[in-house]
């Protein structure tokens, strides 16, 4: 478990729950395999992940190029 401070000095406690998986919010099915999809952008290396039984887009995350920082 590790700590989180918030801004009024309370701490949110992060826990591994174990065997516990997260279920998917379209087909609300549990989430044991995730895909990924690698796009190019104009700004860099972009990812989508998507639920492997319905494939709907869970998220995306975005990479900067080298240059950017």
């Amino acid at each position: 478990m590790s700590p989180i401070e918030t801004g009024t000095n309370q701490q949110i406690q992060v826990k591994d729950p174990g065997d516990v998986y997260p279920v998917c919010p379209h087909c609300q099915t549990e989430v044991r395999e995730v895909f990924q999809r690698r796009i190019q952008t104009l700004l860099g290396k972009a990812y989508i992940y998507y639920c492997a039984q319905c494939r709907k887009v869970l998220g995306v995350t975005h990479r900067k190029g080298f240059w950017m920082g």
